[in-house]
């Protein structure tokens, strides 16, 4: 088995080649690059190791089988920076990054990236990118990873916008002769369209307002079978009042939402609210639990 380092919180070190938070995964993970297929963990993966086969890092330390594959016997030894870095080129093939927060914060780089993905490329390894905002589709992260200064692949980038797009294509959603209704951004919008998929909302009910007086009802479309939710800035009552409307009256209406952070890092500041507050408005007047 190869290995696979996903990078979840953050660089520490970058002249050390040091990781901060890493899990290490199968490279059975990986087996379809094209979709999002391969990002679901191996069933009972159980590594067989022979002697001295690093089993991964846990805070600095490396942990090594020394006998069999049982793993019987345990040997813990002090990592310093030199030896990490020798580590993980040696026995990482795979490196998965998260992008708010690890590669940026806003628009700004984070320091010492550029060295970090240039020195792996260059030891032979696979790069992949995976964010949870879904504000952007595949292609405009390639926008984003070009003004930065990133020479990185579209099929390198996994996306929350894309995520959804590949539910709605592998679940045959378009067969329903439904349409979906977006809370979100352009990401989302742009991922649908490629897989065909009908929708309504989004961008067009940014600036849509609500008269509340005597009478008044919120007309709403009877053929939308799935709200999704992902991260929008321009979220308003309008929104959240359409949604709920679908999901609480069309039968069978799917309440789908792209990820649920608490907060997001949209400026190199502060972190802001992330979509869970987004979604946490839907399950609020629904009662449902998001997909």
């Amino acid at each position: 088995k190869s290995w696979i380092l996903a990078v979840a919180l953050g660089v520490a070190g970058t002249e050390a080649f040091s990781f901060q938070a890493a899990g290490v995964l199968s490279s059975s993970l990986l087996s379809k690059t094209g979709s999002i297929s391969s990002l679901r963990p191996a069933a009972g993966f159980s590594p067989k190791l022979g002697p001295q086969r690093s089993l991964g890092l846990r805070g600095g330390f490396r942990t090594m089988a020394m006998a069999s594959p049982s793993l019987s016997t345990i040997k813990t030894e002090k990592l310093t920076p030199q030896s990490a870095e020798k580590l993980l080129i040696s026995t990482v093939d795979v490196f998965i990054f998260d992008c708010d927060g690890v590669i940026w914060k806003g628009d700004s780089l984070i320091p010492g990236i550029p060295a970090i993905l240039d020195k792996l490329r260059a030891a032979g390894k696979r790069i992949f990118f995976v964010t949870n905002n879904s504000t952007k589709s595949r292609k405009g992260y390639k926008a984003k990873f070009d003004e930065l200064g990133l020479s990185v692949k579209p099929e390198e980038i996994f996306s929350s916008s894309f995520a959804a797009a590949a539910y709605f294509e592998q679940t045959k959603f378009k067969e329903t002769g439904k349409k979906v209704y977006i809370i979100g951004e352009r990401g989302i919008q742009d991922e649908l369209d490629l897989v065909g998929v009908p929708w309504i909302g989004g961008e067009a009910d940014k600036d849509k307002k609500i008269e509340l007086k005597s009478g008044f009802a919120l007309d709403h479309d009877h053929d939308v079978g799935a709200v999704v939710v992902g991260f929008d800035r321009h979220i308003n009552y309008y929104k959240i009042q359409y949604a709920q409307l679908c999901i609480n009256e069309n039968k069978g209406c799917e309440f789908i939402a792209t990820n649920l952070d608490a907060v997001t890092h949209l400026t190199d500041a502060q972190e802001w609210a992330g979509n869970g507050s987004m979604a946490g408005a839907i399950k609020g007047c629904t009662g449902r639990d998001p997909t």
